[in-house]
């Protein structure tokens, strides 16, 4: 019985030798970690810049707003990327809408940034929102339509 284990073993090896199926199975192993980098670099690029709903008109509002209030967005171009959101998460620890959890500033539009977002919104243009840390279509709407009514100009 041992023979033939043997034997059997050897050929198998020989035949995933010929076919290059063990040659490379140690490629194969490293192609997936490969394809999980690409995909966390993907989903980071992505989070760049985070509008929250918000148009540029809306956003470059929003930035100004952060500006006048001396915590500086970087350029005014409508698009809410890491220095907007690191001046918002400022602003927020500042005026203490970060609840009792100081934000880290980093620009990450995280569920913490989220809720200091809403309970800066909370209240406003009539809207009571739920603190949940999750920028569903009323945080969405809440925050379009403080920045539709913000008047600082840049």
């Amino acid at each position: 019985m041992r023979a033939l284990t043997k034997a059997f073993v050897s050929v198998t090896v020989a035949v995933g030798i010929a076919s290059g199926g063990l040659a490379t199975a140690g490629t194969a192993m490293a192609a997936p970690a490969r394809a999980q980098q690409q995909a966390v670099t993907g989903e980071v690029g992505t989070l760049a810049v985070n509008n929250l709903g918000l148009n540029t008109v809306q956003a470059k509002k929003w930035q100004c707003y952060l500006r006048y209030w001396n915590f500086n967005p970087g350029t005014i171009d409508g698009q809410l990327g890491t220095d907007s959101w690191k001046a918002a998460q400022r602003f927020f620890n500042y005026y203490g809408y970060n609840g009792d959890v100081a934000l880290v500033v980093d620009g990450v539009v995280g569920p913490n940034t989220i809720r200091a977002l809403q309970r800066f919104l909370d209240g406003r243009n009539g809207i009571n929102l739920d603190i949940t840390g999750i920028a569903g279509p009323k945080t969405k709407d809440a925050f379009a339509t403080f920045a539709d009514g913000i008047w600082q100009e840049c």
